[in-house]
């Protein structure tokens, strides 16, 4: 077997082994240097002898100081490694990187559904919006019955999308923080995808009334279909009544054609999960490639998690545009810094088993391999959690949310995705319902094993088979197919992760 060592920076003094099954104990690597024990496939190896209190340094950065002298040739891993604390969030490079601007992409289309607003939908949903979680289970019999009996009689329709949480009731509605989960479900209600039908589904008792929920003007003719009014004698009426409004907003979503669109109108959200060491190595830096290429384009893509850029935060606050972008940088990772405190955690709690079983040894070397997804643009916008895109709001934008999947994913839907692209090196089944979800692999041994979910191989990169920007490029004509009505492997299997809303404030 010949051995495949990935070497992030000339600088870095530690390489991951690429080899499938890893490497055997006396495998003479590249250079020379020989294994001491046998290291897994994804994990760091010491290319160099590193003495205690060294900086261990992978993309050109410290990751950890060594906790004891690590001779070449040796596996390095977490328990190895001491965590550098966080970068403090003052002294930071303001808007300093000017990258050199990049020349537009033009002549790239799609066909999409365009929207009253001018938003452009990639799918054509009917959405039933809720005011409060009492109503899920009524919910739920509705969709299906609108699924098998109604859908079949609107063929152009792709679909119905029950927007079910855990919000509503029993909640401080007023404390501070309780705007982010009501603005969310507010902004989600108007995303592309549901063509500007908003349909919603009430109690009747809840705190949040559907007049606190929709802002004014968009508040369904006939009001919310609300369960305890007193038309509604059983459970057969309150089905009814669900599907007597549906039909409305489906004749109208039936009566849509999908037009060519430029690629501007594409609202992309990256994202991350189930991360492993190849993630910065192959996926990552494929879809950063395919960011940059979209806002050349002129659309707008987002990245997310806050955790996981947060030890990134001096290549963030210099590439942003301006300085007001990069001091609102400051302000969310400011203000989630505070959020994790109150709990009693920082961002090392962020790292799950199988991030370290695929390699990644803390927080840190994770960030590092997530940002890269950001591609090379300037950062030009700077969303808090819950808020939604302006129309006028295009390229690279930081959206601040949470690193959990399906939580950055609903935040991301409320912000106005349109597209979603989900990389990942452990494997997950993770979709959206409201949007098509592009996952790509990082390994061609999670890409031949999860041959039917996922939708992309990264892994050629490591392979040797593709450049990062022929993976690039492939992904972004992947993104148009997709956004045209291509389905993506989620919605044949139709797996959808459900909308978990942010709620920093107190629970009653």
């Amino acid at each position: 077997m010949t051995p495949v060592l990935i070497r992030m920076r000339d600088d870095d003094n530690v390489a991951i082994v690429g080899n499938e099954g890893g490497l055997p104990a006396g495998t003479v690597l590249p250079g020379g240097v020989t294994l001491r024990e046998r290291v897994p496939q994804a994990h760091k190896v010491s290319l160099v002898d590193i003495g205690a209190g060294t900086p261990v340094r992978r993309y050109g950065v410290t990751i950890g100081t060594a906790r004891e002298p690590i001779t070449a040739g040796r596996w390095v891993h977490e328990r190895l490694l001491e965590m550098p604390p966080a970068r403090e969030l003052r002294g930071l490079p303001m808007a300093t990187h000017r990258a050199p601007p990049m020349p537009p992409l033009a002549g790239h289309t799609f066909q999409g559904y365009r929207n009253a607003d001018g938003s452009v939908g990639t799918r054509n949903l009917l959405a039933i919006s809720t005011t409060v979680q009492c109503v899920a289970g009524v919910l739920d019999v509705a969709v299906d019955r609108i699924r098998r009996e109604l859908l079949p009689r609107y063929p152009n329709v792709d679909g119905v999308v029950g927007l079910e949480h855990t919000y509503g009731c029993g909640v401080a509605i007023d404390a501070p923080g309780a705007e982010i989960p009501i603005r969310t479900l507010r902004h989600i209600a108007l995303n592309p995808n549901f063509g500007g039908e908003v349909m919603l589904l009430s109690l009747g008792c809840e705190k949040l009334q559907p007049e606190r929920l929709l802002p004014p003007g968009t508040i369904p003719i006939g009001g919310a279909v609300r369960l305890q009014d007193d038309q509604h004698v059983g459970f057969d009426s309150m089905i009814g009544s669900i599907l007597a409004t549906a039909e409305h907003h489906l004749e109208r979503l039936n009566a849509r054609r999908r037009e060519t669109v430029p690629a501007s109108e594409l609202v992309v959200g990256v994202q991350c999960g189930g991360s492993d060491a190849f993630s910065g190595a192959t996926a990552n830096p494929a879809v950063g490639y395919a960011t940059d290429l979209l806002v050349r384009a002129g659309a707008a893509v987002m990245f997310s998690e806050n955790t996981e850029v947060r030890d990134a935060v001096e290549q963030l606050t210099s590439r942003a545009a301006t300085p007001d972008v990069a001091e609102a940088i400051v302000r969310e990772l400011g203000w989630y810094d505070t959020y994790l405190a109150r709990g009693g955690v920082d961002r090392s709690a962020n790292t799950t088993p199988g991030n370290k079983a695929g390699g990644l040894s803390n927080i840190v070397e994770k960030a590092m391999g997530s940002v890269v997804k950001s591609g090379s643009a300037a950062i030009s916008h700077v969303l808090p959690p819950g808020e939604k895109l302006a129309r006028d709001q295009r390229g690279l934008v930081f959206a601040a949310t949470p690193a959990s999947d399906f939580i950055c994913g609903t935040l991301q839907l409320a912000a106005g995705m349109n597209l979603h692209v989900f990389t990942t090196g452990r494997g997950t089944p993770y979709g959206l319902a409201a949007c098509p979800v592009v996952k790509v692999a990082t390994r061609s041994d999670l890409a031949r094993r999860w041959h039917d979910l996922m939708d992309m191989n990264a892994g050629r990169i490591a392979d040797g088979a593709q450049s990062i920007e022929e993976a690039g490029w492939d992904l972004f004509r992947l993104l148009l197919d997709v956004a045209s009505g291509r389905r993506t492997w989620a919605e044949q299997h139709r797996l959808a992760n459900a909308l978990v809303l942010f709620n920093p404030a107190p629970v009653t």
